[in-house]
């Protein structure tokens, strides 16, 4: 079961596939400020209603 597809929080590597981009692009939209990220513990986490806003998707 692939548990990103119910997280509010995902990984750039799992960003990508949702909406369905290279990961090098959420990389790029990150260091841009384009899409936001979070801290969690010692991991940057991507919230998934911020970025399928920014790809122009309604959540």
């Amino acid at each position: 079961m692939n548990r990103s597809q119910d997280s509010l929080a995902l990984t750039m590597k799992d960003a990508a596939k949702l909406v369905g981009v290279d990961y090098r692009t959420i990389k790029l939209g990150i260091e841009s400020g384009t899409i936001p990220t979070v801290q969690l513990g010692p991991r940057r986490m991507i919230p998934r209603v911020p970025l399928l806003r920014a790809f122009g998707v309604d959540a």
